[in-house]
Formats: C-alpha cells, structure tokens, sequence
C-alpha cells in the first residue's frame, strides 16, 4: 500500500520517464534523422495531450532535444523562439492593457446591450455581440473574464424580477390588484392579452404555479434557489452565450486568438512568397463565418434552454416588470462609469488608428501604404504596425502629476502614461509567447529534419479522395482533438503535418490549413477545453452535460459553416482552385 501511495504520489514524473524510455527505440533502431525527429514530435505532442508538464515547459524541450539529437544547432533553435509574432503580440496587449485599465470594455459591453433592448432574446443578443466584439481585440479568456460579472448582475436581477412577477400573480388571483405590472399603460384589450401571455406556460416548461410548488433547484456554487426552472435556464442560456461569443469572436482578427497567430506566422514563414495572409485578408475571410456561426448559435440556444417562441422576436414598447429590472440594472452599471474620459478617448483613436492601418497596409485589391517602402529585405508587416501603435501607449500622457511648492504654487514635475510596463507585464502572456516559440521551433525541427517531407510522401495516397472530403475529416480531427487538448498545442502539432499533406495531394495549402485552424477554436464541449468555458463554469450554473448538449450544436454549426465558407466566398479570395506558384511541389521519391 505504501508503494500504491509513492506511485499515486508521483505518477506524472512516472509517466514522463516511461514515456521517454518507452519510444526510445524508434531513433535507437532507425538511425536517421527523420527518426529522431519523429521521437521528439511525439513526446512533445504526448506532453501538450497529456499536459504532463506544463505547456509552456514542454514547449521548451525543442531548445534542449534538438541540439542533443542532431536536428538543428541551438543558436538556429534559439532564433525560431522570437519571431514577427511576438512583436505583433506585445503591440495587441499593449492596446488590451489600457482597455482593461480605463474600463472601456465594460463602456463598450454595457452600451451595446442598452442599444439593442432588453427583451429576453435582444438581451442576450446584446451581450453575444459585444463580447464577440471585444474578443476580437482581447484575448478570449480575458473577454469572458470581464464580462460574466456583468452577465451575472443582469442573471441575478432576472431571478428577482421573476420573483416579483410571480408575487403580483398569486396577489391578483387572491383577488387584489396590482396596477404596477406594466410600465406603459395599454388598451384594456391588449392588456387582458399581456397578462394571458405571462400566464400561458412556455413550451418545454411547467407553468409557474406549478414551479413554485416543487422542491427549488440551487445553485451549485453559491447554494441561492432559483425560483423556477425558467430562471435556471435563462442563467444557463446567459452563460453559454458569453463563453461561445467571445470564442467566436476571436475568429475575425489574426490577433483575436493565439491559434490565429500561430496559423499566421506558420503559413508567412513555411510559404514567404505568398504574402496573402495579412490584418485584412484574414477579416474577409472570416468575418462572414462569425457572423453566421453567431447568429445560429444565438437561435439554438435560444430555442434550446427557453423554447423557441417567435414572439419574443418582437420589439414592443411594452415592458414587463422583470424586463424593466433588466434595463435598470444596465442603466446603473453603465451610470457608474460616469462620463467617457479623456484617457478612454485617446484608447479609441489609438485602436482606430491601428486598426486602420492594419487594413490599408496591403488590402490587395488596391496598393497599400506598404508599397512606400523597399521590398527588400522585406515591406512592413502587422506587427510594425501593432508596436507602433503599442509604444504610443507608453508614450501619452494619461495625467499630469503635480506637487504644491512652499509657497503654495501648484506645479507639474511629472506625467503617467496611459499604461506602465508593470501593467503591461502582468496582461501579456508570457506563457503563450513561450508555447508559440516552442512551436515554431518543431515546425523548423521537422523541415530541417525531412520528416516534413517524409510525412507527406506517405500522405499522399490521400489525393485520391475528393478534396471536401479530406476538408471534412481534418476539420472534425481538429475539432475532436481540441476538444481534450489545448488550442494552442493542437494547432501547433498539426500544422507541420497537415501542411506536407496538401503539398503531396497538390491542393491549395491554404485549402486545409484555413478550416482547420479555425475548427481548432472550435473547443465548446467541456469546461477543460478551453480557459473560457471554465471561467463561465465556475458561476455554478451548468452542469457538463448542459455544455456537451449545447456546444455539439456549436460545434455542428461552426463546422458546417466553415465548410460552406471554403467552397464560397473564400474560393475568389486566395484562388484556392488552383495549385499556386508558392507552393512547393512533393515528388513521391522514396525518402531515404
């Protein structure tokens, strides 16, 4: 039993040891290099699966394995860490720092909201589209991070609404009045008509009379009853709404998720010639896909946790008392913001600003203000413009700071700007930055190794299958296998081997390699899959089989709609039905 306990104890030191010994054989028996590299390829990959080791430490293996297996020297190891991506990466969080330190997210969430309404259905389409909007300029996590708190306010207001609803029922029904129940007076008609509607049970649903006598349902974390099933499912609906919009909206800019940039910097740097891939490019291809996987994932958690009820499409100006509750509460959230400020205003411009010239650097249909500079060594990228932009932040003034001499005159000796490197350095992820490193560093081990090219020829035989098919089946590997393993790693992993099978196939590399990065965010399943989905997990509203039944849906929409993308609008974009000049082509020698 003592030994049972060491082992329990230090089973994940175990399984790294057993790991390295057991695939020890391969470069043992087979003394090439392309071995050796598939040894390391697939005890890195087994440590991201498994997350053995903490991601970013097993992205560090390349900089020591390689070196020590003869695949590349440590100076050439050392270079694939630090690429144009970083750069890009620092510039984004710069932007994100002074966003979260003014609170403009929550000036951008809560306005959006006030703007749509506060019917049920508007409302959460309210917050799906702004945290899908912020998730395209912040990281996933820290989109979903910042707006649950609100989400969870507006949840709770709801939970008291309903109370208050049900209270003035059963009052009326005992025979008094309450002549509160609507905020604008109507015609007698359409009010008898309003209050046949509250009472009338929702399809799916027990009606409240009935709720109000069964055992409460609580919350699992705070342990508060909600007082009908109705109230669980719209704090259920709320929170599902949240995670999946800021994964959804993190699809439309290269910078709206680490996948994003991941993909990007692989494809600029395995295929230099192309220069397709770019800030403008990206958002075309995307934008339309977001907008549809939002829109469909809207209606079918609409219709799956509060029954699919046209009426509560319609923009009325009567307002029941629980939808007041819900503009009340966003109306004094958004009044505790007080007026907009000049440092928020600077923050917009700056985004504008950025934003602007990400579009215009090289928008492909006209000349962009890249053409201005030499060609070579090479025009500027995203991320020029991105640490342009970044170093601003550090630059203006957010305030004055002043000190009062002895004679009692004010005087300025100082200024802050808009963010400080100590706030900078606690938003950027450094982990993030290390795991994409780590992982442009494999990409280069395999090239240089040839198991790139080994993996290829052996792919080949693939071609024979028509290219949807193969779409197919490498969008639904990723979207299974981002499922248990993190987003970052999956892509990372995938990538050097799904590149060599379109060159071998001689399809467009961009034919697979653009869906299945996009699958690869595709992670709604489970609240391990990604850091989001955890977040909105913790408020103890959902149970995991609400989030396999809802995110299947997700996943099943999202799939499809990529899929409908890459045979649509995609196709005229990047020409994919031809095999391009950039791209390499792969003999079917056998490798040595």
């Amino acid at each position: 039993m003592k030994l049972l306990s060491y082992i329990l104890v230090y089973r994940r030191c175990l399984f790294i040891v057993f790991t390295l010994l057991i695939l020890l054989p391969l470069p043992i028996i087979l003394h090439t290099k392309e071995a050796r590299c598939a040894y390391i390829l697939f005890v890195i990959g087994i440590f991201w699966l498994t997350e053995a080791l903490p991601l970013s430490v097993t992205a560090l293996l390349p900089g020591l394995m390689f070196p020590l297996f003869g695949i590349m020297p440590p100076k050439e190891v050392a270079s694939s860490y630090f690429k144009d991506f970083h750069l890009l990466l620092i510039g984004v969080i710069c932007l994100a720092t002074s966003i979260e330190k003014w609170n403009l997210h929550k000036r951008i969430a809560l306005k959006m909201v006030l703007m749509v309404g506060v019917n049920p259905a508007w409302l959460t389409l309210g917050f799906m589209s702004s945290t899908a909007f912020l998730s395209m300029w912040l990281s996933n996590t820290s989109t979903a991070a910042m707006v649950m708190p609100i989400v969870e306010a507006v949840s709770q207001q709801i939970i008291s609404a309903e109370a208050q609803v049900q209270d003035t029922q059963m009052a009326n029904l005992s025979g008094s009045t309450n002549h509160g129940l609507e905020i604008e007076e109507c015609v007698d008609e359409h009010e008898t008509d309003e209050k046949k509607e509250k009472t009338k049970p929702v399809p799916g649903h027990s009606n409240d009379a009935e709720k109000t006598s069964k055992k409460m349902e609580k919350n699992t974390i705070t342990g508060i009853p909600y007082r009908t099933k109705k109230d669980h499912m719209m704090c259920k609906l709320m929170c599902l709404c949240i995670t999946y919009s800021s994964t959804i909206g993190g699809l439309t800019t290269i910078t709206g998720t680490s996948t994003n940039l991941i993909f990007a910097d692989y494809f600029n740097s395995h295929y230099p010639e192309c220069r397709c891939i770019n800030f403008g490019s990206w958002f075309l291809l995307t934008f339309p896909a977001a907008v549809i996987i939002l829109l469909l994932s809207w209606i079918w958690l609409q219709w799956l946790f509060l029954g699919l009820d046209f009426k509560m499409f319609k923009c009325g100006k009567t307002q029941a008392v629980e939808q007041k509750a819900y503009a009340d509460v966003i109306k004094q959230e958004y009044k505790k913001l007080g007026r907009i400020r000049y440092q928020e205003i600077i923050t917009v411009v700056l985004f504008l600003i950025m934003a602007v010239l990400w579009f215009s650097r090289d928008p492909g249909f006209v000349y962009g203000w890249s053409s201005l500079f030499p060609e070579k060594p090479g025009p500027p990228t995203d991320s020029t413009v991105a640490l342009l932009v970044g170093l601003l932040f550090f630059l203006i003034p957010a305030k004055k700071l002043t000190k009062t001499t002895p004679t009692g005159e004010i005087v300025a000796f100082d200024y802050s700007p808009l963010i400080t490197w100590k706030e900078f350095q606690a938003c950027m992820p450094w982990d993030i930055a290390i795991l994409v490193g780590g992982g442009f560093a494999l990409a280069d081990g395999c090239e240089r190794s040839g198991l790139s090219l080994w993996i290829g020829n052996k792919l080949s035989p693939l071609g024979s299958l028509p290219v949807w098919l193969i779409i197919l089946i490498s969008s639904l590997l990723v979207t299974s296998l981002t499922e248990v393993a993190s987003n970052a790693a999956t892509i990372t992993l995938l990538l050097p081997i799904l590149s060599p099978l379109a060159e071998a196939i001689h399809v467009n590399p961009l034919y697979i390699l653009i869906p299945s990065t996009l699958c690869t965010s595709f992670a709604f399943l489970l609240p391990v899959a990604n850091p989001s989905n955890a977040i909105v997990f913790s408020y103890g509203h959902l149970k995991v089989t609400d989030m396999v039944k809802a995110g299947l849906g997700v996943n099943i929409v999202g799939v499809a709609v990529v899929m409908l993308g890459m045979f649509t609008w995609i196709v005229p974009l990047f020409d994919l039905h031809t095999y391009p000049s950039w791209a390499p082509s792969i003999s079917n020698e056998t490798m040595p």
